[in-house]
Formats: structure tokens, sequence, C-alpha cells
């Protein structure tokens, strides 16, 4: 089976002509139980989302805030696995037929076998994956095997990063661009920030590739703010902290993510 990077490429494109950005979310696997994860993963599609980056739970998230690591912990302390990942890729893609990608670092699937990763990832309808800390000058391999499948590789750039930098980055990816709108972790903030903008511009000063702007991003206020610059609106800590909050209700947890989905998925709407 091959993988949805076209499909990926499509709905970012659908997202362009109907003069809006595409809703991007983000929540783990396994969190807060594997079951429990898959439905959310359903309930933000259900509430407006557009893609949903599935997030693979790692032992030392540091490019994410406290939150994230907190569900990470959460599911790791439950025992998901690779597997797990997978499933979760291979039931909300069926479910609902839209784009879903994992957002991993490189360890994990270093030691599980990029060919073994990618496979699998491509067999569960899988649009691509988000590696944020796998260096563009050490990604070839991965490169080949992502191709092979028709898996996306999408790259993380930030601020700091220097033009020629982006342009490199920019040349081996595809899908899209995560662009991070400041330095730092994940997590919700007051303010997205003025240098999102600028960043996206930059960016797309090198390639033609989308650009979807990610860490900081809460509510429709700022996911408009966002979406007046960028292809794509990426929320995750806000979704994971709804069910944080839900305390174990399960439905209460459900609701309130397809909630927040829906008024994001207003707030990308490019409306004066």
């Amino acid at each position: 089976m091959t993988g949805n990077i076209q499909l990926l490429g499509d709905t970012l494109a659908k997202a362009k002509s109907e003069d809006r950005a595409a809703l991007i979310a983000y929540l783990p696997a396994g969190f807060p139980t594997v079951d429990g994860g898959i439905a959310a993963i359903k309930a933000v599609f259900d509430g407006g989302a557009d893609i949903v980056e599935v997030g693979l739970p790692h032992s030392d998230p540091v490019l994410d805030g406290p939150v994230i690591q907190t569900a990470d912990d959460i599911a790791l302390r439950g025992g998901v696995k690779i597997a797990d990942v997978m499933r979760t890729v291979r039931e909300a893609h069926e479910a609902t037929g839209k784009p879903v990608l994992v957002m991993t670092y490189w360890n994990p699937i270093d030691r599980y076998g990029v060919e073994r990763f990618t496979e699998e990832l491509a067999a569960a309808g899988g649009a691509g994956c988000i590696l944020p800390d796998l260096p563009v000058q050490e990604s070839a391999l991965w490169r080949e095997h992502a191709a092979k499948h028709n898996l996306a590789t999408v790259f993380v750039v930030a601020p700091s990063s220097k033009d020629e930098r982006l342009a490199t980055i920019t040349a081996a990816g595809s899908g899209f661009v995560y662009a991070a709108s400041l330095m730092g972790v994940t997590g919700t903030r007051e303010s997205v920030g003025n240098q999102a903008a600028d960043l996206v511009r930059r960016t797309r000063a090198t390639a033609d590739l989308p650009v979807c702007v990610g860490l900081g991003v809460s509510d429709a206020v700022q996911a408009r703010e966002v979406a007046a610059f960028a292809d794509g609106v990426i929320v995750g800590s806000a979704f994971v902290k709804r069910i944080l909050d839900a305390d174990g209700d399960e439905a209460a947890g459900l609701a309130a993510v397809r909630e927040l989905a829906a008024e994001l998925a207003e707030g990308v709407r490019r409306v004066p």
C-alpha cells in the first residue's frame, strides 16, 4: 500500500482554494489510552480539523512543553508501542478519509528501522512524518524510503534559521514546512509573536511548499491571526490540555476537543 502524500497536498490546496488556512491538530498516540486517543482524533476531525499529527510518545521530548510531556508520560506508562501508533493512524484515516501524519523524534525510528517504519506507516494510510530533530544533512536514508512509499517528509524551521539554511531545508522537505512560531518548547501562549509572519515570508521565498505555523496557538483569535499569513495553523497543547482537564471523563474530553476544533476551524477562515 502506498502512503497518502497526495491526499495531504490536496487537502492543503483545498483549504487555500477556500481562502483559508488548514487546521492541523496534534494529539499523542496512547493518550489517555490507545482507544481513547483514537476516539479523540476522530472527535477533532469531526469538529473541523483538516489534518492530524499523531505524536509518537517519547521519554525525553525535549522540544515539547509540560502539557505534552504529561500526555507522553501517561501514554508511555500505559505501555504504548509503535504498533499502537500505526493502529492509531490506520483507524483515524480509515474512519475519516483525512490525512494523518506522525510526529516523532528520530531515535525511535532509528531503533525500529527506517524501512520497516516507512513501510508500516504507508500501509496504515499515513500521509508522512514530521521530524523535528532530524538534521537535513543526515536525512538521506529517511527521505529515500519516504519517497519510495509516497510519504511526506516535513522538517521544522525556526525564527533563528538563516535564509541559506531555510533554502536547504525546504529543498529537502515535502508536504509542507512546519514553521515554529517562536523559540522554545510547545505550549499555549497569550501571543504567537511577530516572528512567525517574518519566518513564513522568508520560508516561502525559498520554495513553493505550504508553510504551516505551530507552537503557541491555542484559541480562535490566535488561529485567525496566524491564518492571515500562513497556509496552515497547527494546534497541539490546547487539545491535550482539554483532555487532561477532563480528568478521566472520556465523554467530557471528547466533547471538549470537538468543541475546540470547531472554534479553531472558524478561526482559520480569513474573514475581516
